[in-house]
């Protein structure tokens, strides 16, 4: 097994740092997919625990709980602007007749223009580094089909759970998940030890850079090691989760030209965490927070000690994770570790969360590739280079950035059981129907997994 990093587990790799452990984006171990999670359970035990779910919006520095609690939204936005949210959501419910072309369409005729500048424009805007006014329309209904404004104060004043419209729990409403003692990466260093057991390595520092193949079959790979010296590995069957793009360009002979252009076409957000240190035992409950505040950069802060407290080192400190969405030719991506910890401080005390003089220390995680792009170029790629793969009968992309889709870890997981399945047992599954419908997300409910794909913006013409 190679894989590129030192670390093992990819964008569900926990990084550490002086004792303190970080997840790479928050990973929640939710499932209802049985088979996932019996893989769980069998490779945790009792190092899986039970963490009660707190997030919430953070806005003009201000709390706001999602789902919303009319007190809380009341007392938070005041009676002026909360008069505003109403005047404008019933303006979009009764009078409006917009077509739902573009995500901020679909937002604003369902919850009124008012509420979506406060709680959905800036943090989507953030993530996707596209305007919610050139992201699809499909992207918002499939995201937030089942939650709308009337059910979410309907559920701020009934006790249990609130269902939509075909009996189905609401999915933000979701108050508890599974989560590693030490963070997913523990689960991914047990599993590199049992198979360890098993009679099979695994090789880090070890980056692919060229897949050979003939004849309709890869017949082995080679690999730049990190003290730059090359090896090369044979093999019967492989499995690929390495991001498209750079797999169809590691392929030798190339592809023709128009599949290698298609493949290249294939986007990526990148992804970074400013780690920091901060002498206070707790500063505030959630587990994780969304900023839409305009005026800091940041999208999202992870507080790890609520996680797991034992991904802390001292228990007197916090660990903060601040994410920010980027891409890797951005200034930011490439700013030095420094001048983002001074970033990211400066941010957190402009949101009044801590003090400047109460952080400690601080590092930096970088995660290329975290999410693949939908924009207007990518479904018909992806056809094509599918085509492609699919002529190399002994080669099995798997994943996210293997299958180029935004899913979950549960889902990630999955397809790889799949594809060890059709090795082991001269199974016949079709690893690429492995997705989420429509209605799925993280916090909610499962369908069977044979059911499509999950959803990202897709930027229009």
């Amino acid at each position: 097994m190679l894989e590129q990093s030192r670390a093992i587990g990819g964008i569900s790799r926990t990084a550490s740092y002086r004792g303190n452990r970080f997840d790479i984006g928050g990973h929640r171990f939710f499932t209802k997919m049985p088979e996932v999670s019996q893989v769980w359970r069998e490779l945790m035990g009792d190092d899986l625990l039970e963490r009660e779910r707190l997030s919430r919006i953070l806005y003009n520095n201000k709390f706001f709980h999602y789902p919303l609690r009319p007190v809380n939204a009341l007392l938070g936005l005041g009676v002026f602007e909360s008069l505003r949210v109403m005047a404008s959501y019933a303006r979009a419910r009764f009078l409006s007749n917009s077509r739902d072309e573009t995500f901020e369409d679909w937002v604003c005729k369902r919850f009124g223009r008012r509420l979506f500048e406060i709680f959905f424009k800036t943090y989507t805007e953030k993530v996707w580094g596209i305007p919610c006014s050139e992201i699809g329309a499909e992207w918002a209904s499939q995201r937030i089909k089942n939650l709308s404004l009337g059910r979410a104060v309907l559920g701020a004043f009934k006790y249990g759970k609130v269902r939509d419209r075909k009996g189905g729990v609401i999915t933000t409403l979701i108050d508890s998940f599974l989560y590693p003692r030490l963070g997913p990466g523990q689960m991914w260093e047990r599993c590199r030890d049992v198979v360890a057991e098993r009679g099979t390595d695994t090789v880090t520092g070890a980056r692919v850079v060229k897949v050979r193949h003939a004849r309709g079959r890869v017949v082995g790979v080679d690999a730049q090691m990190d003290d730059g010296s090359m090896q090369s590995f044979g093999g019967d069957e492989f499995l690929s989760t390495m991001p498209i793009r750079e797999l169809f360009n590691c392929f030798d002979p190339q592809p023709p030209a128009e599949v290698l252009k298609a493949a290249n076409l294939l986007r990526y957000r990148d992804f970074l965490t400013v780690v920091l240190i901060v002498n206070r035992p707790d500063v505030f409950p959630d587990n994780w927070i969304y900023v839409h505040s305009a005026d800091v950069q940041m999208g999202r802060i992870q507080n790890y000690k609520n996680w797991s407290p034992e991904m802390v080192a001292d228990k007197g400190c916090t660990t903060l994770g601040l994410e920010y969405f980027v891409n890797r030719d951005s200034e930011l991506w490439h700013r030095s570790e420094d001048g983002l910890v001074a970033l990211g401080a400066s941010e957190c005390v402009k949101l009044g969360l801590i003090e400047p003089d109460e952080v400690l220390d601080g590092t930096i995680v970088r995660a290329e590739h975290a999410y693949p792009v939908y924009d207007r170029n990518y479904a018909g790629a992806l056809v094509i280079v599918r085509e492609f793969l699919s002529t190399l009968t002994n080669l099995q992309s798997i994943g996210r950035n293997g299958q180029h889709r935004y899913n979950n870890q549960d889902h990630s997981m999955l397809t790889g059981m799949y594809a060890a399945r059709n090795l082991a047992a001269s199974a016949d599954y079709d690893i690429w129907s492995v997705n989420t419908d429509p209605d799925y997300q993280e916090e909610g409910r499962l369908v069977h997994p044979d059911s499509g794909g999950r959803s990202t913006p897709r930027r229009l013409l």
